[in-house]
């Protein structure tokens, strides 16, 4: 096939003024993408490492592969604080059990400080030996607690991870930094959103714990954890959210032609990308991440509005290479991981007045503010046939 006429495949950037993420195609500049995120945020480097960069620097994220993601987040709040140092966190013990013993700066950390807590706990009987994460009243609500965790004895170790209205949890603390997370629910009043640590009776854990902890984040009306916002102080942080946009594109301007991209599913209703008005919240060409069994295909212009909705299995965290051939106005072919979902020849008509490209993102005008990461964005300026799709989206 030939090469495509924009091609977005995360490596260049810039930050600063005018920050910008580059494609590689076209080479004049007539493809590259407005950047914007005005606070600080983290990524996970090549090399494994947690870094955090400046106001509206891209985040090229490596979180486990071999290949950067452009790390796309909608805005969230850590009201987890002071999450360097978690020795400062309430320890609490039982009856016939001992508050957890707390040593500050024991190992190195997933950032590479030496900031990482050690957590030893012991338990006998029916008690409990946890760590109570600090604590601000929120209101009624979902939110996701999560926490680095690491083994300090070389096996895997079996910890207690809930809150106060979640259902027990379990998580396993393995002999590398890993990230655990439990989604619950907060109640009126409720200050009490997480403790780690062991009780045995009720959750089956470990009795004796020896584990590293770092990085606690709690985050409200959210049903997964976002990347790590550093609380430095006692004070909640807010990350704001990533905008990629390209506007008033003239690549291509009317049917046919392709669009393929290649996306780890961040959370269902988000968006892999969506071809736009800037200035109308009622155009948009969009792939949607609709649930765990469907995938949905939106078109809409300023008179007509055609939703269709594909069955295909997946789960968040899954990689997804799709492409979709806008044939015309009313036809379009939809490829899924080498599978095709989708040959329509007489849909709605929607007629081409959609010249703003945002990525991960519904729209900018009445935004919903939802976000999802890209790892490969190209556009075709013609049909690609069954084979090409089919080999295209294949992982």
């Amino acid at each position: 096939m030939s090469k495509p006429i924009l091609a977005l495949i995360p490596s260049g950037y810039k930050g600063g003024t005018n920050p910008t993420v580059y494609s590689i195609l076209p080479n004049n500049g007539d493809g590259d993408f407005d950047f914007d995120r005005a606070s600080e945020g983290t990524r996970v480097r090549k090399d494994g490492l947690i870094e955090e960069v400046t106001n509206d620097v891209p985040r090229l994220d490596w979180l486990n592969s071999n290949c950067p993601s452009l790390l796309l987040e909608p805005e969230r709040t850590n009201y987890a604080t002071n999450n360097k140092n978690m020795d400062t966190y309430s320890a609490l013990g039982g009856s016939s059990s001992t508050s957890p013993t707390l040593t500050a700066n024991y190992t190195i950390a997933p950032d590479g400080t030496l900031t990482a807590t050690r957590l030893q706990t012991t338990t006998t009987g029916t008690n409990y030996s946890l760590l109570q994460f600090p604590t601000t009243t929120l209101g009624n609500g979902d939110y996701t607690c999560s926490v680095y965790v690491k083994s300090n004895t070389g096996a895997n170790q079996t910890i207690a991870f809930y809150g106060q209205l979640s259902s027990p949890n379990t998580r396993v603390a393995t002999t590398e930094w890993t990230r655990v997370e439990f989604t619950g629910n907060r109640g009126t009043g409720l200050t009490k959103y997480a403790y780690l640590g062991t009780w045995a009776s009720s959750l089956g854990t470990d009795a004796v714990l020896d584990i590293s902890i770092w990085g606690a984040q709690i985050e409200v009306d959210s049903s997964y954890a976002s990347s790590l916002i550093i609380t430095p102080t006692g004070s909640a942080v807010t990350r704001l959210k990533d905008t990629c946009t390209l506007l008033n594109q003239t690549l291509f301007t009317n049917y046919p032609y392709t669009v393929y991209v290649k996306a780890k599913v961040d959370n269902f209703s988000n968006v892999a990308f969506s071809l736009i008005d800037s200035v109308a919240s009622n155009k948009y060409l969009s792939i949607q991440f609709t649930s765990s069994t469907q995938i949905g295909v939106l078109r809409r212009d300023a008179s007509n509005n055609d939703s269709d909705y594909y069955t295909y299995s997946y789960s968040i965290g899954d990689t997804l290479k799709i492409a979709i051939s806008y044939v015309s106005d009313t036809s379009y072919k939809l490829y899924v991981n080498g599978t095709e979902l989708a040959d329509i020849t007489s849909g709605l008509s929607i007629p081409f007045d959609h010249n703003d490209i945002s990525l991960g993102q519904f729209r900018i005008a009445s935004d919903t503010g939802t976000r999802n990461s890209i790892d490969d964005f190209r556009v075709y300026d013609y049909t690609l046939t069954d084979t090409q799709l089919t080999e295209l989206t294949t992982l």
